[in-house]
C-alpha cells in the first residue's frame, strides 16, 4: 500500500508540488507549523535524492572539466552580469531600478537549487548533471556572489564560508554517507525496484518543504498586495528567462545538457540566502527570495509537457 502511494506520488510529482505552494500559502497555521522541519527535510531530500543517483554517470561529467567549468562560470558569471544588464537597460521604465531589481540580480547570483536533481528527474532531463552543477555552485557561490553584488549593487551580501561549510556538511556530507550505507545494505537490485518509490517520498519531501517556506507570505500579500504580486511576476520572469537564454546557450553542447542547464539556471537557491544573510539586508529583497519559490515549485507542472515534446 505505501509503495503504490509512493509511487503514484511520483507520477503526479508535478502537480503535487504545484497544489503544496498554494497550500502553504492559503493555509498559514500549516506553513508556521512545518517552518522548523525544512533543514531536515533538505537533509532527508538529499539522501533520497543520492540513492537515485548514477554516480558513474557523475564521475563521467567530472572527467570532462572543461565542460562542467564552462557550465559553472555561465551559472554564476554570465546569467547575474546578464540580469544586470536587463535591470539597468529596462530599469526606469518597469520600476525595476529598486529593491526587485537588485533582488533579480542577486536571484541571478544564487548557486542551482538543491532540489535540482529531483526537479530535472521529474520532467525527464538529466539528473546527474544536475547533481554536479547543484553541488559544485554552492561551493563556489561564496566566492562569486559576493564581489558581483558589491560590484554591480553596492550591496555586501556578507556569506559566511564557515557557515556555508557547515551547512553543506549537514545538507550534503551527512545524506552522502547514509546513502552509501543504504545503497551497501540494499544492493543496486532493490534499489532499482524501489526507484519509482524513492522518486514519490522525493516528491513528498518537497511538498513538506514547500509548505514551510510559505510561512508569513499571506501576511505579506495582504499587507503590501501590489509588490508582492508584482515580485512573483518578476521572479517568473527572470526564472523563465534565465531558463530559455541558458538553454539557447548551451545548446551547442548538446540538446539534453542545455535544457537541464536552463532548468539549473532558472531554479536558484534562495534558501541558501534566507537562511545565511544578515537580518539588516533589505525585507523587500529577502521576501523576493521566498517568491522565487513560486516559479521552483510549478516549474515541473508547467515545465514538463514542453520538455516531453522537445527534450
Amino acid at each position: 500500500m505505501l509503495g503504490r502511494l509512493l509511487e503514484g506520488s511520483a507520477r503526479q510529482g508535478g502537480t503535487l508540488l504545484a497544489i503544496s505552494i498554494f497550500a502553504g500559502l492559503l493555509l498559514p497555521p500549516l506553513a508556521s507549523a512545518l517552518r522548523d522541519v525544512v533543514t531536515p527535510t533538505v537533509a532527508l531530500l538529499m539522501t533520497l535524492i543520492l540513492l537515485r543517483v548514477d554516480f558513474a554517470q557523475v564521475l563521467s561529467y567530472l572527467r570532462r572539466p572543461v565542460m562542467v567549468a564552462a557550465l559553472l562560470a555561465w551559472l554564476l558569471l554570465a546569467c547575474p552580469l546578464l540580469a544586470y544588464a536587463v535591470v539597468r537597460a529596462v530599469g526606469l521604465a518597469t520600476g525595476l531600478d529598486g529593491p526587485l531589481g537588485a533582488a533579480l540580480v542577486i536571484m541571478a547570483t544564487g548557486c542551482a537549487a538543491t532540489s535540482s536533481p529531483a526537479f530535472a528527474r521529474l520532467v525527464g532531463l538529466d539528473g546527474e548533471i544536475a547533481l554536479v552543477a547543484s553541488l559544485l555552485s554552492t561551493l563556489l557561490v561564496p566566492f562569486t556572489a559576493p564581489p558581483l553584488a558589491l560590484g554591480l549593487l553596492g550591496i555586501d551580501l556578507s556569506l559566511s564560508v564557515a557557515a556555508l561549510v557547515g551547512r553543506l556538511a549537514l545538507m550534503v556530507g551527512l545524506p552522502l554517507l547514509v546513502s552509501l550505507v543504504i545503497r551497501r545494505l540494499a544492493g543496486p537490485e532493490r534499489l532499482r525496484r524501489w526507484g519509482r518509490a524513492v522518486d514519490g517520498a522525493v516528491v513528498l519531501l518537497v511538498v513538506l518543504y514547500g509548505f514551510g517556506v510559505m510561512d508569513g507570505v499571506l501576511a505579506k500579500l495582504l499587507a503590501e498586495p501590489a509588490f508582492v504580486l508584482g515580485g512573483i511576476l518578476l521572479a517568473f520572469a527572470g526564472s523563465a528567462g534565465l531558463n530559455l537564454v541558458t538553454a539557447l546557450a548551451l545548446a551547442p553542447a548538446g540538446r539534453g545538457l542545455a535544457l537541464s542547464a536552463g532548468l539549473l539556471s532558472g531554479n536558484r537557491n534562495m534558501a541558501l540566502y534566507l537562511a545565511v544573510l544578515p537580518a539588516s539586508t533589505d525585507a523587500r529583497i529577502l521576501l523576493f527570495f521566498a517568491l522565487c519559490q513560486f516559479p521552483l515549485f510549478l516549474s515541473p507542472f508547467l515545465l514538463k509537457p514542453i520538455y516531453r515534446k522537445i527534450a
